[in-house]
């Protein structure tokens, strides 16, 4: 447990053990009951411990999260879990804001061609204009802080907006690909159809989490 300043203990950082590393601690394959468990536990801690606290720089590392403990190993600890669940609403998060991270120009790119179809969801969203790479990391960001130092409704709100934005932008680009390169223009439909899927699921998760049934 950390200290403050003040001498009180500070927010304790949440253990993440993922399936892998549980194994490896006991030599055998995991219970999945206790995965699921480990899952929804840590979930809570996270939000809890960043919930709690009033100190800028607990947040930043929770929203950092991602770049301490690697994609991989929070991938592992609730890719899996149902995506109306809160561990599965925080693997969401994180992994927009990692997709934005390491492909900027792309998600710009998905961005800037679905804001004349879904100007509402623009809205929404909050981005800066113009909403250029450093916007969209900068969006994602605040929509993680909004999760632990803001309503986090509001937050999950956010970031299903900025899905459906990017959801019509890769469907206009697969509608404008040329019409020889059909398998590109499929799989940017699929990636719109995901990222449709994915605003959906937010969306509930907001409602749930408003009615107190997000767990």
């Amino acid at each position: 447990m950390n200290n403050e300043p003040s001498g009180r203990p500070g927010p304790r950082r949440p253990a993440f053990f993922s399936p892998a590393a549980m194994e490896s601690q006991g030599g055998t394959v995991p219970d999945p009951a206790q995965v699921t468990e480990v899952a929804h536990e840590t979930a809570a801690v996270l939000v809890g411990t960043g919930r709690a606290s009033d100190d800028p720089a607990v947040t930043a590392r929770l929203v950092a999260l991602v770049d301490d403990l690697g994609l991989s190993t929070v991938a592992e600890l609730w890719a899996d879990r149902p995506p109306r669940s809160l561990p599965g609403a925080l693997w969401r998060l994180y992994a927009l804001r990692e997709w934005v991270r390491r492909s900027p120009e792309d998600a710009a790119s998905d961005y800037a061609a679905g804001i004349r179809f879904t100007d509402v969801n623009h809205v929404v969203a909050g981005v800066a204009e113009p909403p250029g790479p450093t916007e969209l990391r900068e969006l994602t960001d605040a929509i993680l802080r909004g999760v632990f130092e803001g309503d986090f409704a509001v937050a999950l709100q956010r970031a299903a907006a900025f899905c459906r934005v990017v959801a019509a932008g890769r469907a206009d680009r697969a509608h404008t690909t040329d019409a020889q390169d059909r398998e590109a223009a499929g799989v940017q439909t699929q990636r719109a159809a995901s990222m449709l899927s994915t605003a959906g699921d937010l969306e509930a998760c907001a409602r749930l989490w408003r009615a107190g049934e997000l767990r």
